[in-house]
């Protein structure tokens, strides 16, 4: 017998369809009613072999937020690339552009030239 799981986002609309609020529920209790501002989601299309996404964030997502989330989802993307496939030169490429990102966005400030 196998165990199946639900993960639900529970999105608050206003009138003009933003989102006002975000909630993250799963079926097996580990995640109720947990507040997020944001998320991305990509899936894989076997079919189409196509990548499908949703990116969707409320309203009260401030820029620098994120670019913090950016910056983080990167880095992971990254590690599951490498866990995944044992690219580790793709990977750290990969951690190479977060770095600069992060310096790019501000996240991180450059270490001033002595």
């Amino acid at each position: 017998m196998t165990k199946k799981s639900k993960i639900s986002f529970e999105i608050e609309l206003n009138e003009n369809n933003i989102p006002q609020s975000i909630q993250l529920n799963s079926s097996d209790g580990q995640l109720k009613n947990v507040e997020i501002k944001s998320f991305l989601i990509s899936a894989w299309d076997n079919k189409t072999k196509e990548t499908l996404r949703i990116d969707l964030w409320t309203k009260d997502m401030m820029v620098n937020e994120m670019l913090i989330m950016y910056h983080q989802t990167l880095l992971s993307m990254a590690s599951s690339l490498e866990k995944a496939t044992n690219e580790n030169n793709l990977a750290d490429a990969l951690r190479d552009y977060c770095g600069f990102f992060a310096e790019q966005s501000g996240i991180i400030k450059l270490k001033e030239k002595k």
